[in-house]
C-alpha cells in the first residue's frame, strides 16, 4: 500500500526538505502533496485523500494548531493522523498539541531517521490493518527494512 502524504509549512525549503526526507525513507508513498498553509491544507484534502499531514504549526492564515481543530471537527477528516513538524519547543505547547489530537510531534532541526520512525509509528497505529510486512513486499521500501517489526 502507497500513502498519499500532505506536507503543510509556510517555508517552501522546509517543504521540500521534509519531502525529500520523507521520500529516502522508503516510506511507500503514492504522491506527496504540499500546502504553506491550514487554509492550503483544507483546499487540498477537498480535492485529493490523504493518509497523513506532517503540518509547521506556525503558518499565516490558519495554524497548525487551527488546521488541527479544524479536522478534529469534521468527521471525514479526524481520523487522518496529523503530525506537528516544528520549531515550538515548549512542553506546554506540545501538550497542547496532544490534547487537539496530534498523532506525533517533532522538534526542527529534525535526523532524517526521526521523520522515518516516527513517520513509519503513526502510519503503523493508524492504518495497522493495510500496512501489515506486505508494505515491502512489493519493491517499494528500503533495502534492508524487510524485516522491520510493524
Amino acid at each position: 500500500m502507497a500513502f498519499n502524504i500532505l506536507i503543510a509549512d509556510d517555508s517552501e525549503t522546509m517543504r521540500a526538505v521534509i519531502k525529500k526526507t520523507v521520500v529516502m525513507s522508503g516510506v511507500p508513498i503514492g504522491e506527496i502533496l504540499e500546502a504553506a498553509t491550514g487554509r492550503e491544507v483544507l483546499d487540498v484534502l477537498k480535492e485529493t485523500w490523504v493518509d497523513v499531514i506532517l503540518t509547521d504549526i506556525n503558518m499565516p492564515e490558519m495554524s497548525g494548531m487551527d488546521l488541527l481543530r479544524e479536522l478534529k471537527q469534521d468527521e471525514v477528516y479526524e481520523n487522518i493522523p496529523v503530525v506537528m513538524i516544528t520549531t515550538e519547543s515548549s512542553l506546554a505547547r506540545m501538550e497542547q498539541a496532544r490534547n487537539l489530537g496530534a498523532a506525533a510531534y517533532i522538534k526542527k532541526p529534525f535526523l532524517p531517521e526521526t521523520i522515518k520512525q516516527i513517520l513509519m509509528e503513526v502510519l503503523e497505529k493508524a492504518y495497522a490493518h493495510k500496512v501489515e510486512n506486505k508494505v515491502f513486499e512489493d519493491g517499494n521500501g528500503v533495502e534492508g527494512d524487510e524485516g522491520m517489526d510493524f
